[in-house]
């Protein structure tokens, strides 16, 4: 047996990290910068007093981590949609899960 863990902790982001995210989302188009700033600002504040009120960083790591992703999506995103690629071949939600009650 091995006593090695399953599961390794994801390490923190860097320090400058949200201040990186920051010049990323005001570098984007003026439509998007005008709705993701507020957004990412929004979400900054509630981790910031939740990590106040918790002594724990982890609400700061966790938005940093998901605007990153965000960001490093972007493209992507866009690329499909300037594609024109017929997204309609989906499926409803409520088909697969079910009508919540």
């Amino acid at each position: 047996m091995s006593a090695q863990p399953e599961h390794l902790p994801v390490p923190p982001p860097a320090p400058a990290a949200a201040a990186r995210l920051l010049t990323r989302i005001r570098a984007e188009r003026p439509e998007r910068c005008a709705r993701w700033l507020p957004a990412f600002e929004r979400d900054w504040a509630k981790a910031l007093e939740d990590s106040r009120q918790t002594y724990d960083l982890t609400p700061l790591h966790e938005v940093v981590r998901s605007w990153q992703a965000r960001l490093d999506t972007a493209p992507a995103v866009d690329a499909f949609v300037a594609g024109g690629l017929d997204d309609e071949d989906g499926i409803d939600l409520e088909q697969v899960i079910g009508t919540r009650r």
